[in-house]
């Protein structure tokens, strides 16, 4: 059984190093982008099977990651959208871009887990 692919786009190192611990833990094949540009380079060249994004990120924003994997290339590829507090409308946006789930930081990365395991079944 080949490992389902996530492609996780955030631009704080001790986040993502975490994460990536914790869900290679588990089973899945990490792929790290630290900001925005990196993490569309990524999605198109690796199919990911889910995308983890933080919303605010240099260069290109979790937002504008949405949007392109929505209108660009068509995917419905499921994506968790993170964001820090009182960013109530980016989340709004966000949905309204097409993400399926979203977490306020900071959050439990056992909680993320049961989240990327029940939109990867």
């Amino acid at each position: 059984m080949t490992k389902k692919k996530i492609v996780l786009a955030e631009d704080n190192s001790t986040l993502s190093l975490l994460l990536k611990f914790r869900l290679e833990k588990e089973g899945y094949e990490l792929l790290m982008a630290e900001d925005g540009r990196k993490a569309l380079d990524l999605i198109e060249k690796e199919t990911p099977d889910l995308i983890l994004t933080d919303i605010m990120m240099p260069f290109v924003s979790g937002l504008e990651v949405i949007s392109h994997i929505r209108l660009k290339l068509d995917s419905d590829t499921p994506i968790i959208v993170f964001s820090s507090a009182g960013q109530e409308e980016m989340v709004i946006k966000a949905f309204n871009l097409g993400a399926n789930d979203f977490m306020g930081k900071p959050f439990s990365p056992n909680e993320l887990i049961i989240r990327v395991k029940r939109l990867l079944n």
